[in-house]
């Protein structure tokens, strides 16, 4: 309403990062949590040595005690309270000139080493939030627990859409389990969303973190397809999930497993497959699409030639912030390039197989981490999983899968190699197999980057003259 660009930073960046951000959006103003003083001050003081074109930090503090305001060198902090009362009654708002201007700055979720600046317009948001409504199934004042970062495409729009809808919004600290099925039980939640990572915690959550739901939860989640027991348990704990599919760059999900009746009749197993598509483009989306991305001709809808997920319509960002040449790349053929490998099904049904880079080639045949993690995960002992290729002398790459297991579950590399064998065409099955804590975006997604590169590390698990299936 001051006719300013909204821009939302990430909480979990350090202030060195924080800086960089700053220094690429050159805001004239940064709202500061209480609790991230110390990153903001940090950040402000980097970026002083630098430039002399520095944002006005405003404080807004903790409501349960008076903050004690400090200064940034000779930079004075504002508190939010003293702002409001500069406020003139009978200010005149800026309404934007043209609907394609921009309403907010977002920058990626860091799932690879170099964020960039995705731009979006009022026309783009004001229809995403109306489907983000419609996607979530909201009624009439419903009430929405954040475990989606607000930070990351501007919480799915779900900021917008929650006013919309005149709706309650529930706020965690941290999130956890615990923090999770109290806010659930206490506040009467009905709509909550969150990357599989959540979905994860929940099922494994104690059992005296865990308390029963006023009512049937609806969920939404993105990113890598849940795995079919992870949906069973959601369901069974009284947990409604929707797959939808989408990154930054499409105002969060543009794409959605929207429902049919007739799968209601299959068995759970098969209905959880389904539900791992990434399904249609919402109504606010004009269309998504499985392309050849040199011929840039639609795949054959047969589930098994694969090709590059596409979007176009209004709802996909202006473009890249101050990068011209990213922008022209990713629209090239006149088409928003996710990036993401997948098929198409005879219904018209995508279905993502993996990132373009994630994707393992190992002895002329293309290995789906996906389908890999989705076993590894069936295991009674695995509570996380992330498959990246590791270099091989004789068949270029083999997988290798970063496993975390559950709390008092203890089984061998060699266990989790036969039961994925059991289940898998051998070649698909992991050669190497680490027990680790997996490294996470703040948005919760695994940087396959980071595992990548300690595969990388690794170097050959076979030598060309001695090697054997």
């Amino acid at each position: 309403m001051a006719g300013a660009v909204l821009c939302t930073l990430n909480i979990r960046h350090d202030s060195n990062m924080v800086s960089v951000l700053l220094k690429h959006s050159k805001p004239k103003l940064i709202f500061v949590d209480q609790q991230l003083l110390d990153v903001a001050r940090g950040a402000i003081e980097i970026l002083a040595k630098t430039s002399t074109d520095l944002p006005r930090l405003v404080l807004i503090p903790e409501s349960d005690r008076t903050s004690t305001l400090k200064t940034v060198s000779t930079y004075e902090i504002l508190e939010y309270d003293r702002i409001l009362t500069m406020g003139k009654p009978d200010f005149e708002i800026k309404w934007p000139r043209d609907e394609w201007d921009p309403i907010s700055l977002s920058y990626t979720s860091g799932t690879t080493s170099s964020p960039k600046g995705v731009v979006y317009s009022h026309r783009g948001a004001y229809l995403n939030s109306l489907a983000a409504v419609l996607l979530n199934e909201m009624p009439s004042m419903p009430v929405y627990l954040w475990t989606v970062p607000m930070f990351h495409c501007n919480g799915w729009c779900l900021t917008w859409a929650m006013a919309a809808q005149g709706g309650t919004n529930i706020c965690l600290r941290n999130v956890s389990a615990n923090g999770i099925f109290s806010s659930i039980s206490q506040h009467k939640v009905t709509h909550m969303g969150g990357a599989p990572t959540i979905l994860n915690m929940i099922v494994n959550a104690p059992l005296n973190d865990r308390k029963p739901l006023p009512g049937r939860v609806a969920v939404m989640t993105g990113g890598a397809p849940p795995p079919p027991q992870v949906l069973f348990k959601m369901a069974e704990l009284g947990f409604s999930v929707t797959h939808s599919y989408g990154m930054t760059e499409t105002y969060g999900p543009g794409a959605v497993c929207s429902w049919k009746p007739e799968w209601n009749s299959l068995s759970f197993m098969a209905q959880a497959k389904i539900k791992a598509r990434q399904g249609v483009h919402h109504v606010g989306m004009e269309e998504v699409d499985v392309k050849d991305p040199i011929t840039m001709k639609s795949v054959p809808a047969d589930a098994k030639t694969m090709g590059e997920i596409m979007f176009r319509g209004n709802t996909v960002m202006n473009g890249y912030f101050n990068n011209t040449k990213a922008t022209q790349d990713v629209f090239k053929g006149g088409w928003f390039r996710s990036g993401d490998l997948g098929v198409k099904h005879p219904d018209g049904y995508i279905e993502l197989k993996d990132r373009s880079n994630d994707i393992i080639k190992s002895g002329g045949e293309n290995i789906s981490t996906i389908e890999v993690e989705s076993v590894l995960f069936s295991h009674p002992a695995v509570l996380e999983a992330a498959v990246v290729g590791r270099p091989d002398d004789y068949w270029g790459e083999t997988p290798c899968a970063f496993v975390k297991l559950k709390d008092g579950w203890n089984v061998s590399g060699d266990e989790i190699v036969k039961y994925c064998r059991d289940l898998l065409p051998h070649y698909m099955a992991p050669r190497t197999v680490v027990f680790e804590d997996l490294p996470k975006t703040s948005t919760g997604k695994t940087q396959k980057f980071v595992l990548r590169e300690k595969a990388k590390a690794m170097g050959s698990l076979t030598k060309k003259s001695t090697s054997k299936l």
